[in-house]
């Protein structure tokens, strides 16, 4: 898992030849603490098709502003360096699969 910052984010994500999940979290975020066993378990399974990092919102202020991040976690789905879907909140293994067979 790569963890991104506003310095790295564009050649990370933006010039990305795979798709790429993006999981904006703060430390102190419980909701974010129980998504991040299955954000690292997705990364295994898909390595190689999609790409999956991490991006603390208090440490990266300028991407997180840049893509509108209010509320975490919040999960951003980018493929050909565009956002191609936006989910707020905890989601079950299953609708996190969903969303990426959509992506891929």
């Amino acid at each position: 898992m790569t963890y991104l910052n506003d310095k790295n984010f564009k050649t990370e994500v933006l010039d990305s030849e795979v798709p790429v999940l993006v999981d904006f979290y703060a430390d102190w975020c419980q909701p974010c603490k129980m998504i991040t066993p299955l954000i690292e378990e997705l990364a295994k399974e898909q390595h190689g098709k999609l790409k999956v990092c991490k991006v603390n919102v208090e440490d990266s202020p300028q991407v997180t502003t840049t893509y509108g991040v209010m509320s975490i976690p919040t999960l951003i789905f980018f493929k050909d360096g565009k956002v191609s879907d936006q989910v707020t909140g905890v989601l079950t293994k299953q609708q996190l699969n969903n969303k990426i067979k959509d992506i891929l």
